[in-house]
């Protein structure tokens, strides 16, 4: 079944707004890139900041599915957890890799009460729930806790990878992350 222009619009612009960013990217910019007409996009979105949440709504389902499947791939809780940073190695070795959407988004729409702002936050809420299943399932004594320190890894390494310093920011922190798992009792 083809696309609809409304899917086709959100699946285009999320690839320009994560290239270019968010406040960079232009209604003309996306037409003329798109193909799709500045009239069509407003009767699919009332505004920019509309198409910019169905953009995030489609990379945070995109991201998390990749994610949470490269990482049950690995097998026991354990290993899924450590898993997440060689899915975050693939990642940062795609030459389209531009850092995190979501990271992006709340940097450029600081306020927590802007709606892009609280789509990023929940993309990273729902990340964490993961986490923290996996922890307990892990045996983790506590697990919020072991989630929120591997989380801090990750986002330090979508950080450094995006500046690009060090040579393999995903290796350090899945060294960092396998610290914290010796700590927790097989």
């Amino acid at each position: 079944m083809r696309p609809s222009k409304r899917d086709e619009l959100v699946r285009e612009s999320l690839k320009i707004f994560y290239r270019d960013g968010f406040h960079a990217t232009g209604m003309d910019l996306l037409s003329a890139e798109t193909g799709i007409s500045k009239t069509t996009m407003f009767k699919h979105f009332r505004s920019k900041e509309e198409l910019i949440l169905a953009t995030l709504r489609l990379r945070d389902e995109n991201f998390r599915n990749w994610l949470f499947r490269r990482m049950e791939e690995a097998g026991p809780p354990r290993a899924q957890l450590l898993a997440m940073f060689d899915a975050l190695k693939e990642w940062f070795d795609q030459p389209e890799f531009r850092s995190c959407m979501f990271i992006k988004a709340a940097s450029e729409y600081p306020d927590p009460g802007h709606p892009i702002h609280a789509q990023a936050a929940e993309h990273k809420r729902l990340l964490f729930r993961q986490v923290e299943k996996l922890a307990a399932d892990a045996g983790a004594p506590d697990p919020a806790a072991l989630a929120r320190a591997l989380l801090l890894l990750k986002e330090g390494a979508i950080v450094t990878a995006h500046i690009g310093h060090e040579a393999d920011p995903a290796g350090d922190a899945k060294s960092a992350a396998e610290i914290l798992l010796s700590a927790v009792p097989a």
